[in-house]
């Protein structure tokens, strides 16, 4: 009963072996072949018979016969299931000699006493050739990648390039337009300004030119002795229109000399009291009835080096002003400040009709008159004269006005010019 159960097993065990697709491979300690199933015989071109009672040796490459012995002997000292290979590629040898990948798992046991390994060898050709095509396309893969990389690099730079180009270009572009723009606007305010220009001059000029006719018409009619006060007063009138007529042709003659870069100072040594008489004795003759000019009488003498025919021109244009814009029976101040070691100070100050607050960022503006002048004589451009002519001097001028509290200039010009 208990032979007829073993040799059922063993028929059955024979079976399994057999009908294992992978190959099976049985060894002793010595490593000579006991038992091998078809598969294995086949996979490595051998019929069993041939394998059975060899070396294990004779399916292993010729290389690795030394270091696989060694393996193998480890192997039997630890006696332990495994998986063979681990780390490395295994390879077997056909009866052709043609070398072929596998892989082993090895299964140690015993049987009657004696030690014996069984191994499960798989071909794993057809597994590696699959992988070399895969890390070849991934090779390849990635030689693409770079290469289209490399190439989206390249147009990226192009486009950077070409994106620095059309910023350069559409830049110069808005400046030109710009230029184009800012010289329109100035061709317009130059038109302005002529159309303005002409106006003044006809309007400035007409009006002291007809009382100037007039009092000279009226002068002929007073040959009485007794009629010399009616001639002073006319022969006055006209010298005060010549005067003013005067004063206007040499602001458009100074604004002609700066607008082309004529201008050519006279630097001089000069008085400080002589330049103080001289500015107060030509605003003392256009002094409007009851107003009276302060001024310092006892101030301390010092000698300027500068131009003095515009220094003279600057303090008498602000002194007019304030006459011009100031009613009658009021006080003008004109004050000299000679402290500072480096520049001499002037302030002229008025009580007369000051500057509306709307119109003081445009003060010092050609031809610009405040709103509340726009009855009086003026041009507009006496104070634009003063302010470049200090500007060259390495001065400057400030001002300080209340409409309808009067208003007060401040000028700071260096005492020598170096």
């Amino acid at each position: 009963m208990n032979n007829s159960r073993i040799s059922k097993d063993i028929e059955v065990f024979k079976l399994l072996f057999e009908g294992i697709s992978e190959g099976v491979l049985v060894v002793n300690t010595s490593q000579i072949i006991i038992e091998v199933n078809t598969s294995a015989a086949e996979m490595f071109g051998y019929s069993k018979a041939e394998l059975i009672g060899k070396k294990l040796d004779i399916l292993i490459p010729k290389k690795y016969h030394h270091n696989h012995h060694k393996h193998v002997d480890h192997f039997m000292e630890q006696s332990k299931k495994r998986q063979m290979g681990i780390g490395r590629d295994l390879f077997g040898v056909r009866k052709n000699g043609d070398e072929f990948p596998v892989e082993a798992g090895l299964n140690p046991f015993e049987f009657d006493g004696e030690h014996y390994v069984m191994s499960l060898i798989t071909d794993i050709t057809l597994r590696k050739e699959n992988e070399q095509e895969i890390e070849q396309l991934n090779v390849e893969l990635e030689a693409k990648v770079k290469s289209r990389t490399k190439e989206l690099q390249s147009s990226i730079e192009e486009l950077t390039k070409l994106n620095k180009t059309l910023e350069k270009e559409i830049k110069k572009r808005k400046i030109a337009e710009a230029k184009t723009k800012d010289a329109l606007q100035k061709e317009r305010e130059l038109n302005d300004l002529k159309t303005k220009f002409l106006s003044l001059v006809s309007h400035e000029f007409k009006t002291p030119l007809s009382g100037i006719l007039t009092s000279t018409t009226l002068i002929g009619k007073y040959t009485e002795k007794e009629q010399q006060e009616k001639r002073e007063k006319h022969l006055k009138t006209i010298k005060n229109k010549v005067h003013y007529l005067t004063g206007i042709l040499n602001d458009f003659l100074s604004v002609e000399r700066l607008e082309s870069g004529k201008v050519t100072y006279k630097f001089e040594e000069f008085s400080l009291v002589n330049l103080i008489n001289e500015v107060v004795y030509s605003a003392n003759i256009t002094l409007k009835e009851g107003q009276d000019l302060h001024y310092p009488k006892q101030i301390e003498d010092f000698i300027l080096r500068q131009d003095k025919n515009v220094l003279e021109l600057i303090l008498s244009n602000l002194l007019n002003n304030a006459i011009k814009y100031s009613p009658e029976h009021t006080n003008i101040y004109f004050d000299i400040d000679n402290s500072d070691s480096k520049f001499i100070k002037f302030e002229v100050k008025d009580q007369g009709m000051g500057i509306p607050q709307k119109d003081h960022k445009h003060i010092f503006e050609r031809y610009f008159r405040a709103e509340n002048a726009l009855l009086n004589q003026g041009t507009g451009i006496g104070l634009n004269i003063v302010k470049v002519h200090l500007e060259n001097l390495n001065g400057h001028i400030r001002f300080e006005s209340e409409e309808n509290q009067g208003t007060s200039f401040f000028v700071e010009i260096p005492k020598r010019h170096e």
